[in-house]
């Protein structure tokens, strides 16, 4: 499936002065392990792999984040769209928890992990700010303050004057969740990359790979000039492996994002929190390194990214009205508006895991609104498997659940 993953003017790409670029492949090769995809998934799939013994080849059929990894607004978050009293609901306590708390452990890795590169890559720690949009939302949001709050996770509720008092804005009741994080995710990406290169992963751009043929010990996939046989490979293609998530339970959506110009002073946003809201599809929003604020939303039932500039200058101009509501004295002005593709599954859970008929397969699907985290989680499970080691976690999220 070839797709336009993104429109617009991103912002990312724009933080590092010089991309770093990889050769594309030119030769027959054999690893152990096969990674398709240079994305963020792909990039934490490798680093995971690259404390092993394996040797380990990542292919990517554009550049390394460039495709929708690059419109990545970088919030990074535990807490996920499908609030934890309702995964209760549907998974069971034990399981939801547990996948609560996954996430949340994630977000620790991924910080640990970004102390580890020689570039610079812009990560902090941030809590979530998490409001009800009415007041129909207000007995949600307590109840779910109970299901974090029994179970061990770090949150505040907070009545409507602590929420002006914190933030100038009114809403209802909100919840001020601790743990979260947010990241510049393509230098994030390029610094995982960076990483693991000097670990002696292969990494290929420019290099497009199809499958060709399998027997007891390989997986053969051909490229333009040449072949490549694998042991076991991963596929972390994100949005572009669609067809074959629309038959485990996915959708493609498309959602809108803005970045703004610098805010002088970014006073009466306590702690830069990360900022969204109970109602579907959400609004929400982050600062960046510069003062900036990213804010995304206005989803839509459509796959692709739309051509038509004036639409995504439109959404654009419509996030950044949902911005100033919010914080009405900030002195805003656009500066980036794109359009992105974004996966969900229908449970609210990823699809990490081997393929359900071929042992040799394994996806790296992180669809959700927390793709990194997810793909952090994933990266680490599917080490373990493709090592033959058991993982209790991996029945989560498996491809057949």
């Amino acid at each position: 499936m070839d797709l336009s993953l993104h429109r617009g003017e991103l912002y990312w790409p724009e933080t590092v002065d010089e991309v770093p670029s990889y050769p594309a492949l030119e030769q027959d090769l054999t690893c152990d392990v096969l990674i398709v995809g240079g994305g963020m998934a792909g990039a934490l799939c490798a680093e995971a792999l690259s404390h092993t013994p394996l040797k380990t080849v990542l292919v990517e059929k554009r550049t390394v984040g460039g495709g929708s990894s690059s419109a990545n607004t970088g919030l990074l978050q535990y807490s996920n769209d499908k609030m934890l009293h309702e995964f209760i609901e549907e998974l069971g306590e034990e399981k939801a928890v547990r996948f609560y708390k996954l996430c949340l452990q994630a977000v620790e890795d991924l910080q640990k992990t970004a102390g580890t590169f020689s570039m610079p890559a812009y990560f902090a720690r941030r809590p979530s700010l998490y409001y009800a949009s009415d007041d129909n939302d207000v007995s949600k949001l307590r109840k779910e303050y109970e299901a974090l709050k029994k179970h061990g996770f770090e949150v505040e509720y907070l009545e409507k004057d602590r929420i002006k008092e914190l933030f100038s804005f009114e809403k209802p009741a909100a919840l001020l969740t601790h743990g979260d994080a947010d990241v510049n995710p393509f230098q994030y990406i390029h610094g995982l990359m960076n990483l693991v290169h000097t670990r002696n992963v292969e990494i290929y751009e420019n290099t497009s790979v199809k499958e060709a043929g399998i027997d007891k010990e390989y997986i053969y996939f051909s490229t333009d000039k040449g072949r490549i046989a694998a042991k076991k490979v991963i596929y972390s293609t994100g949005y572009e492996t669609i067809p074959f998530a629309e038959k485990l339970g996915a959708e493609l959506n498309r959602t809108y994002a803005i970045a703004t110009t610098p805010v002088i002073d970014l006073t009466n946003w306590a702690y830069r929190a990360l900022v969204w809201e109970t109602k579907r599809p959400y609004f929400y929003m982050r600062t960046t390194e510069d003062g900036r604020i990213i804010a995304g939303g206005l989803d839509e039932d459509k796959m692709e990214a739309p051509v038509n500039k004036e639409i995504i200058k439109e959404r654009g101009e419509q996030l950044l009205q949902r911005v100033k509501e919010h914080f009405p004295k900030y002195e805003l002005e656009v500066s980036h508006t794109w359009s992105a593709s974004f996966g969900e599954s229908d449970d609210g859970l990823p699809f990490i895991g081997q393929h359900p008929d071929n042992e040799k397969i394994y996806y790296c699907l992180g669809f959700g609104g927390n793709g990194t985290v997810y793909s952090m989680l994933g990266a680490q499970i599917l080490s373990d498997l493709i090592q033959g080691k058991e993982n209790a976690d991996a029945e989560i999220v498996r491809l057949d659940r």
